[in-house]
């Protein structure tokens, strides 16, 4: 059975992720691609009950190092137990955050030494890592304004309370990382209107699956 595609979405508070994995997902849908919507942390029953844990706030207290390795026992069930599952039988797996996002806010924000970083990564993503990474650039105060008014009334999570240099610190961090490694990433401005972005993101995902599928039709002619 062909292997699947692994495509994460990355950004700052209010970057549109969750708006451009649906429009995303119902293209792919409708040319017939199994797609699994999937988010970090979180996206298994363990990941889930870790992300409650993360996001009120309620690990804050015991430091950084502690919250990296609570992201890290979610990531790693969510990839065994979810994300390598539906790559080995063939799916599009969209993914709202993985490493980069630990990377930043932990890594960079979180002033973590980089090799036990690296060693948290190596063992819990287990070589499951994207085929590709739409990194969704927006200025940190108009992303603040989106979150706010997409919350409403809604709690604000632990992150979002974060002051604005933190947001604009990882807004450079994220898009260092992107620099440092261009043959996963690609960087798209997420301040146009959502159909505008999903049009930009659709032109680059389609680079990759075609080249699949091809390899897969070209395969199936030399077994007949």
């Amino acid at each position: 059975m062909p292997r699947g595609v692994f495509i994460t979405f990355e950004g700052g508070e209010g970057a549109g992720k969750s708006t451009q994995i649906r429009l995303l997902a119902d293209h792919l849908r409708d040319r017939g691609h199994e797609v699994v919507v999937t988010r970090e942390p979180g996206g298994s029953p363990g990941a889930e009950a870790i992300r409650h844990v993360l996001l009120s706030g309620a690990a804050q207290p015991f430091g950084t190092n502690m919250e990296a390795l609570l992201f890290a026992a979610a990531r790693s069930d969510h990839v065994e137990q979810l994300i390598r599952p539906a790559i080995e039988r063939g799916a599009v797996v969209l993914c709202d955050r993985f490493v980069d996002s630990s990377r930043v806010y932990q890594g960079v924000t979180g002033e973590l030494d980089p090799e036990f970083m690296a060693t948290l990564e190596r063992v819990t993503v287990n070589s499951m890592m994207p085929d590709l990474t739409v990194l969704l650039d927006v200025d940190p105060q108009e992303g603040l304004r989106r979150a706010s008014e997409r919350r409403g009334a809604g709690d604000i999570d632990r992150f979002e309370r974060e002051a604005l240099q933190n947001h604009r610190r990882r807004r450079r961090a994220f898009l260092d990382i992107a620099g440092n490694e261009p043959q996963r990433f690609v960087v798209i401005d997420g301040s146009p209107a959502s159909e505008e972005v999903a049009d930009a993101i659709r032109l680059k995902v389609e680079k990759i699956l075609p080249e699949r599928r091809n390899a897969e039709s070209e395969g199936s002619e030399q077994n007949v």
